[in-house]
């Protein structure tokens, strides 16, 4: 099996990877342009096939690694508070906090990526654990048909100190509460009650207001297609605590708005 062969299905959580690492869709896609132009020239630098995946994201970190990661100022406008934000918490620390909370990896894998010690790793992920949880409180909607799934995000919501707006069972349902109390951020299933579309319930929000929208969903395939503008942030059900934390600390913490106040 050929190194694209290896790494094809493993290369849309790589790009999900990268644009939260990054907070910019652009940026993050580049970098994952320029690992692959590196990977096909220079293949003899992959150290690990038996598992693809840890392979391609070591590589990744490689060329992140050999760019410098210059994040600050380039994917805002100047004086935007994700700038400084970014300047607060270390890349390394962005990373370590990533690998093992949004893309699942252990904490041993996620020091073999980022060619440091499984110690190191941890001491790395608490500290930008912490940072990110002092970020900003906001107010959130919650899009999602399922009570019991509904309620779990609600809690752990509400645990990082956040205010839950409402929770919509519907298209129709979503605008309405939306509308009746802005939200900062909003958790979105794909799937809903009536047979309609999360998508659809997003992209009509997203037409009036610049809020980040957080996808959790059992049906990721239908959003990492590449044939669109792709989210963000996407969780695939069933999820883990940790990743939809890791999710909202960095929807939060890239977003310029910083979303709507608690306090607003």
């Amino acid at each position: 099996m050929s190194l694209v062969q290896s790494f094809a299905p493993h290369l849309p959580f790589l790009r999900r990877y990268a644009r939260a690492l990054t907070g910019s869709q652009e940026s993050g896609d580049a970098y994952i342009r320029a690992s692959l132009q590196a990977l096909v020239e220079n293949p003899e630098f992959v150290d690990n096939l038996e598992d693809p995946r840890l392979s391609l994201y070591r590589f990744f970190h490689v060329i992140w690694g050999t760019t410098g990661a210059q994040l600050e100022g380039k994917d805002g406008p100047v004086g935007d508070p994700a700038d400084k934000r970014l300047q607060s918490l270390a890349p390394i620390q962005r990373q370590a906090f990533l690998l093992t909370a949004l893309e699942g990896f252990s904490a041993s894998e996620a020091a073999y990526i980022l060619g440091i010690s499984e110690k190191e790793q941890r001491v790395l992920e608490q500290d930008a654990q912490k940072e990110i949880e002092g970020e900003l409180a906001t107010k959130v909607l919650i899009i999602e048909d399922e009570p019991i799934i509904a309620a779990d995000l609600e809690s752990l919501v509400e645990d990082l100190g956040h205010t839950v707006t409402g929770i919509a069972t519907t298209h129709r349902e979503a605008l309405s509460l939306f509308g009746a109390n802005q939200p900062g951020l909003v958790l979105c299933d794909i799937q809903l009650a009536d047979g309609s579309s999360g998508i659809d319930a997003a992209h009509d929000i997203l037409a009036d207001h610049d809020v980040p929208i957080i996808f959790i969903t059992a049906f990721p395939e239908r959003l990492l297609t590449g044939e669109r503008p792709e989210p963000t942030y996407l969780i695939p059900k069933p999820f883990q605590e940790n990743t939809v934390k890791a999710a909202i600390g960095q929807a939060l913490f890239f977003h310029p708005a910083n979303g709507a106040r608690v306090d607003a």
